[in-house]
C-alpha cells in the first residue's frame, strides 16, 4: 500500500493514462495523515485560546513554533497541489471520463450548498470501479498484461 501511497509523486505531472482506486485512496489517506500531523503539531505548539479571542494581529500570541509548522503545512500543500490533480484527472480517466468533470466539481463547489452535493457525488464517484479492460485513456491498470501502463 505504501507503494501507491507515493506512486502520485513519480507521476506527479502525468496526466494521461490511467489510476486505480487503490491509487486514488492510498494517496488521498498519506495527505489526510501527513496533514492531521502537522496541524496537530502546530496546534499543540502555542496556538492559545486568548490569541485567537483577542483577535491578536498574525505573530502576537503565536509561538515561532507553530508559525513554523503552519508554513510547513503551506509547502506541503504546495508540493502535492499537481500530483493530486494528476491523479484525480486519471482516477475520472479510469472511470472513462474526461478531465473537464474535475473542472466541472471545482466550479460547482462555489456554490454553497449545491458544493456539498458535488463533494458527496464526486466521492461516490472516486469510489466506483473503473472500466474494465481498455478505454479511450489507456489500458486497463488492474490487467496484468498492459504492464507498459507504469513504465
Amino acid at each position: 500500500m505504501l507503494e501507491h501511497m507515493i506512486t502520485p509523486f513519480y507521476r506527479y505531472a502525468d496526466f494521461t493514462g490511467r489510476s486505480r482506486r487503490l491509487e486514488f485512496w492510498s494517496f488521498a489517506l498519506l495527505n489526510l495523515i501527513v496533514t492531521a500531523v502537522l496541524v496537530s503539531l502546530a496546534l499543540s505548539t502555542g496556538l492559545s485560546y486568548r490569541a485567537i479571542l483577542q483577535r491578536a494581529e498574525f505573530g502576537g500570541g503565536l509561538g515561532v513554533a507553530t508559525i513554523a509548522f503552519f508554513a510547513i503545512l503551506g509547502m506541503y500543500s504546495l508540493a502535492v497541489l499537481i500530483p493530486s490533480v494528476a491523479v484525480n484527472v486519471r482516477r475520472l480517466h479510469d472511470r472513462n471520463m474526461s478531465a473537464w468533470w474535475y473542472l466541472g466539481f471545482i466550479a460547482l463547489n462555489v456554490v454553497p450548498v449545491i458544493g456539498w452535493g458535488s463533494n458527496i457525488a464526486y466521492l461516490v464517484l472516486m469510489a466506483l470501479p473503473g472500466t474494465s479492460g481498455p478505454n479511450r485513456f489507456g489500458e486497463d491498470p488492474k490487467d496484468p498484461a498492459a504492464s507498459e501502463v507504469f513504465t
